[in-house]
């Protein structure tokens, strides 16, 4: 198996515009802004315009919609469209499809990948007006009430006070508070939410897939909520093909819960975070094993038949699969080197 045939993969969904399509299949065919920042995190340590041309792409982004931004920099969303949507047409457009647009972590995961990749070397802000959208984005937050603010979540469904997407908002703020001025209380206010959450999802959902993300990348908990996390994603939503988002999930279920293809290499990359090395080494296998020789690996396998489905590849699978097995190469290279 070649490691970088993943990045020829990646290449394919990349667009004119920096950004990267969710996938190539006819349904999927959108960017998503959470997708974006997961598809560039093997970028974000390498000298490579991938990273830094899909973040100027979502700032013009941002700048298209900037009237919306500034009306609810001082006036609360009510109404989904009114949130800053999360999903746009491959020429960043919104899509006048009803929607989940209410999605707060993938504004956290933005703001984190920007104070991020600057903080890895790569050159994000522009200018003075890359800088101010940034500001324009916290208050944003602020005005939303974030840590008290029910959303659709990373999965775009329910509303509820997700926190994971709370995680996300933390993240997000802590990344750049040292670009713009971010109210110290805004975090902290964060932080309590998720002490009274962790390690529930939410008020319906005991775990949920998307809490890993707390672990890795935003590294925001402590080893003890770490642990905890991983462990119940791992004992009650890991599966053969991939990890299920929660239980009694619908989507893609004739039968039980479609198993997510980039949740192995995430549990696998949560486990290396918390230095649990030989436990990441379990999943370098789980991975390969769902990873099809062109590299073209899908959403996810339909819950009860155990079929791919339509979105192939997914980027973001494809993404996170390349990223961890990358670093288990890595590693074991170090330590072959060492002895």
């Amino acid at each position: 198996m070649k490691l970088n045939d993943a990045l020829d993969v990646l290449d394919r969904m990349r667009l004119p515009n920096g950004a990267y399509t969710a996938s190539i299949s006819q349904d999927y065919n959108y960017v998503w802004i959470r997708d974006v920042v997961y598809t560039v995190l093997p970028f974000l340590q390498s000298p490579s315009e991938r990273y830094e041309k899909a973040y100027h792409a979502l700032f013009d982004l941002f700048k298209t919609y900037e009237w919306k931004i500034d009306i609810h920099r001082e006036k609360k969303p009510m109404y989904l469209f009114e949130h800053i949507h999360s999903r746009y047409s491959t020429e960043l457009k919104e899509i006048s499809q009803e929607w989940g647009h209410a999605q707060n972590d993938a504004l956290g995961a933005f703001l984190w990948g920007v104070g991020e990749g600057i903080r890895q070397g790569q050159k994000i802000i522009r200018d003075e007006k890359d800088l101010l959208m940034v500001q324009k984005l916290v208050d944003y937050l602020e005005c939303l009430q974030y840590w008290e603010a029910h959303d659709n979540g990373m999965w775009e469904e329910n509303i509820e006070l997700h926190a994971s997407s709370v995680g996300a908002c933390v993240a997000g703020l802590h990344s750049v508070k040292m670009l713009v001025n971010v109210n110290e209380e805004l975090i902290q206010k964060g932080e309590e939410t998720l002490r009274f959450l962790l390690p529930r999802e939410s008020i319906t959902k005991e775990t949920d897939l998307a809490l890993l993300s707390l672990v890795y990348p935003y590294r925001i908990v402590d080893r003890k909520t770490a642990l905890k996390i991983v462990e119940m994603v791992s004992q009650k939503l890991e599966r053969t093909n991939g990890v299920i988002r929660y239980a009694h999930d619908q989507y893609y279920n004739e039968g039980s819960e479609a198993e997510w293809c980039f949740g192995l290499p995430w549990l696998g990359l949560c486990y290396f975070e918390l230095g649990m090395y030989e436990k990441a080494y379990e999943y370098v296998m789980k991975t390969e094993r769902i990873i099809p020789d062109n590299w073209e690996i899908p959403e996810l396998y339909i819950g009860g038949i155990n079929v791919p489905n339509g979105n192939t590849p997914l980027a973001w699978s494809v993404s996170l699969s390349y990223l961890f097995l990358n670093r288990m190469s890595m590693s074991s290279n170090q330590l072959m080197g060492n002895n």
